[in-house]
């Protein structure tokens, strides 16, 4: 047995592959009920952490905690800091104590078929757009909780592969092009996929990195406080109990629901007398341009780049010939405005999943299940490159080492390497590398930047002792080593560089 886990922002999914099948895995909450989720919430009771299902209890009992805490992943490295209630840990312990707390659920508390007594081989996911930073922490958390992680994958891809298996029939040789739409709880992907053969090539991704179903509640509670004339300053220590109330009413939304009926009890004595009542007509008006949001981002992964003219040549097969659909997937794509407004753009190529919160993890374990390699080829989703000094420190400019786009190895092949050789003229080397959705014309980073922290290098021999961050960067009165930086990707998406002196080995290497 193997198994897909979908790590999500509000709900983590695990799919099992069960002899040719794919059930989702059922976690077994406090008073005896069955969920198809592990909830990805976190919570300090009793001077410990609690996870899941015993945190959403904590949490109904009053006890600190944090949902949704996933999405610190987009702006916070492995090592920075989390607090809850009493008790503060880096956000990589954070992610492998929720993780150890699955396994242990999986093993113990799930209706996992045939339980093993160690847990299998598991294929994970991260979003489309996720950065190294947060690839490298979801990577390492599985791999430190026991997880035997077989390999990682963007979650549009493998929705992906889920659609393909479950819709054979729409795929034939003129129409081989599925665009995903990915919208979950805390982030929005999409990709274009090109199915050929059992095989899943990832032409192209976009996404929006905090765009998601919470989003969708925030924009309730608000109208909440509206109707009920209550200022926000006032609602905020009763933020997590309302926002709670509104993710409720709004999952509850059907596509005949007429109002949302929201009870505000939980502002004691500010609350009103009676439930809050809101047309839905009105919600689906103030949320229409999250949706809009996403059409745009969706719209990026068809367009040609101008950057790569083998991937813009294989959109323009596809626009030529039609994709066999836009697959809907993802927990947020579960209110009813959603499709619909995306059929108001795709008219009927738009399919929404059977199971859409529960895709990406049923399309893992189906990946999970090929025993050579995965039939998936995925591509750098953002450009990956650093900024370094330029005319004898005169001016700054950015390197780019892996453009978007660019093919990764799939898991067992060897990493993919690029190189940079040269002589410095300073005797410290200041790098400061960034991920970006889109170049300039000049080749510089814009729009959407996540940076990767920083890192010194010692040229000179002398300055391999001490912190070089609290020093000054001096110019070298001649140079006459030769510095080779060698990067790294492996399947996971993963970068290393090492920075090696090539006169005498001296090196060091860094995960970025």
């Amino acid at each position: 047995m193997r198994l897909g886990i979908d790590l999500g922002t509000t709900r983590t999914i695990v799919a099992a592959c069960d002899r040719g099948n794919y059930p989702v895995v059922g976690f077994l909450s406090p008073d005896g009920d069955v969920l198809d989720h592990f909830p990805t919430i976190t919570a300090e009771h009793d001077g410990q952490l609690v996870h899941g299902l015993e945190a959403e209890q904590a949490a109904r009992e009053g006890a600190p905690f944090l949902r949704s805490w996933k999405r610190l992943m987009s702006t916070s490295g492995p090592n920075d800091p989390v607090r809850i209630g009493n008790i503060e840990l880096s956000l990589l312990e954070l992610t492998t104590d929720f993780l150890s707390a699955l396994g242990q659920a999986l093993l113990a508390g799930s209706n996992l078929p045939r339980p093993p007594k160690t847990l299998p081989e598991t294929v994970i996911s991260v979003p489309a757009n996720a950065h190294s930073s947060q690839r490298f922490t979801t990577l390492e958390a599985f791999r430190q909780a026991g997880f035997d992680v077989r390999a990682m994958v963007n979650e549009p891809s493998a929705a992906g592969i889920e659609f393909a298996h479950r819709y054979r029939g729409r795929l034939n040789a003129r129409r081989d092009h599925v665009v995903v739409y990915d919208l979950g709880g805390g982030t929005f992907d999409a990709a274009l996929v090109l199915i050929t053969g059992g095989q899943h090539d990832v032409i192209d991704t976009a996404g929006i990195q905090r765009l998601g179903g919470d989003d969708f509640d925030e924009v309730l509670f608000e109208m909440a406080l509206a109707a009920a004339s209550v200022e926000r300053e006032a609602a905020l220590p009763f933020h997590d109990e309302l926002l709670l109330e509104c993710r409720t009413a709004k999952e509850a939304l059907n596509p005949n629901s007429r109002r949302i009926v929201l009870d505000l009890a939980a502002l004691g004595e500010a609350a009103p007398s009676e439930p809050v009542v809101l047309p839905v007509a009105d919600y689906y008006d103030q949320v229409r341009w999250l949706v809009d949001r996403t059409v745009e981002s969706l719209r990026e992964v068809t367009a040609p780049r101008g950057t790569d003219p083998e991937v813009d040549d294989i959109k323009a097969q596809a626009a030529q010939a039609g994709v066999a659909g836009v697959y809907v997937v993802g927990g947020g794509s579960g209110l009813p405005v959603v499709p619909r407004l995306l059929r108001e753009h795709f008219g009927r190529r738009v399919h929404r999943s059977v199971y859409p919160a529960a895709a990406t993890a049923i399309g893992l374990a189906i990946a999970a299940e090929n025993d050579q390699q995965l039939p998936l080829t995925e591509r750098f989703t953002r450009h990956l490159g650093v900024f370094r000094e330029k005319d004898s420190g005169q001016r700054i400019a950015f390197d780019t080492i892996f453009p978007q786009g660019t093919p990764m190895p799939k898991p067992g092949d060897p990493p993919l390497v690029a190189t940079r050789t040269y002589q410095p003229v300073h005797d410290v080397g200041h790098f400061r590398f960034v991920e970006c959705a889109a170049l300039t014309d000049d080749f510089e980073p814009r729009g959407d930047i996540s940076p990767h922290g920083v890192i010194y290098f010692p040229f000179a021999p002398e300055r391999r002792e001490g912190a070089l961050d609290q020093v000054p960067i001096e110019r070298l009165a001649s140079s006459r080593s030769r510095i080779e930086e060698r990067y790294e990707v492996d399947a996971t998406g993963v970068v290393a560089v090492t920075i090696v002196d090539l006169d005498d080995g001296y090196a060091q290497r860094y995960v970025l």
